[in-house]
């Protein structure tokens, strides 16, 4: 069921992508607020209660409907939820059309179209960004987009279905980016910012979370790229910066593909939430190993995502199979 669930939704999304703005991802951002601003009270257990609401009542509530659907209507609408779920949680195309219009301009020679089109994506300013830092920041945050809003919740979702607990963990994982997102130590502040208690506990909870899929989406990039550059860039970035889950990403994409990333986005919180400085140089510390990032590297970074995702669908296919037969 989790192989025909993900490839259905894959194909419905590629071609009726969920609208950024929509009224389901607008009531989960309004659930989420409204228990920060009725349970951070500011103390650690505060903060853990806060943020369990927030992120384990969504999919405590999609497990609920998909075991009411599958025990007492039958497996295809148990089927179709999970379609569901994983349409709303899959983002494809939340983050490539961003992707594709800095490229284009790119490619036409059009540096300062691309500035604007990143300053929007990210909300950033970027007036001063030379036109390499452009490629490597549009790599790294579209590299960190692919794995949280792709591989992440595959990832999830198919581990929490072998357990036969539904597409609820897709929604687990989506939530607890959020809470990262939102709440972290890098998130911009609010109005009424989060509590310390509540901040860190979204950092911590997040590291565990995302542990495990960053290293298989870096593992899946290390086999469809250059498999001895990811690993060595992998292993050289884990010894440096221990715990940080997107610098392993981002530190596999730069060995799979060649090219040379680094800063802000690889020491830490990825490439969500770094910052920019205009004409600034990366150190050679701070750096992976490869070439200046440049506008053919943007295509190699669309074909390794694709080839993943095609590895990834690939070995769930096996597994299906297998468990069919068996």
């Amino acid at each position: 069921m989790s192989f025909f669930a993900i490839l259905l939704a894959l194909l419905i999304e590629q071609a009726r992508p969920l609208a950024r703005s929509n009224p389901i991802h607008e009531g989960l951002r309004a659930w989420a607020l409204s228990a920060r601003r009725n349970f951070d009270a500011g103390s650690p257990p505060h903060g853990w209660l806060t943020w369990a609401l927030a992120v384990g009542v969504p999919p405590l509530a999609v497990l609920a409907v998909y075991w009411a659907l599958l025990h007492f209507v039958g497996w295809p609408l148990a089927l179709v939820w999970n379609i569901v779920v994983l349409y709303i949680t899959l983002g494809f195309r939340q983050f490539s059309h961003h992707f594709t219009a800095i490229r284009d301009a790119l490619e036409e020679g059009d540096v300062q179209r691309a500035r604007e089109g990143l300053a929007r994506w990210k909300q950033v300013e970027v007036d001063q960004l030379p036109r390499s830092e452009i490629v490597r920041h549009v790599i790294e945050y579209s590299v960190v987009a692919a794995h949280r809003h792709v591989f992440g919740v595959l990832a999830w979702f198919a581990g929490f279905a072998a357990l036969g607990l539904g597409p609820s963990g897709a929604v687990l994982y989506r939530m607890a980016e959020f809470a990262a997102r939102h709440w972290g130590a890098g998130a911009p502040l609010p109005e009424h910012p989060p509590s310390q208690a509540l901040v860190r506990a979204a950092e911590r909870a997040w590291m565990v979370i995302d542990w495990l899929p960053a290293r298989l989406t870096a593992l899946s990039f290390a086999v469809v790229g250059s498999f001895e550059d990811a690993i060595e860039g992998w292993r050289f970035h884990a010894q440096r910066f221990p715990g940080d889950n997107d610098g392993v990403v981002l530190a596999a994409t730069a060995g799979a593909i060649g090219v040379r990333l680094g800063g802000v986005a690889l020491r830490g919180r990825g490439a969500a939430n770094a910052g920019f400085e205009a004409g600034g140089a990366l150190g050679d510390s701070d750096a992976t190993p490869g070439q200046e990032p440049q506008v053919a590297h943007l295509r190699s970074v669309v074909g390794l995502v694709w080839r993943s995702v095609v590895v990834w669908m690939l070995l769930l296919a096996l597994l299906t199979l297998a468990r069919l037969l068996g």
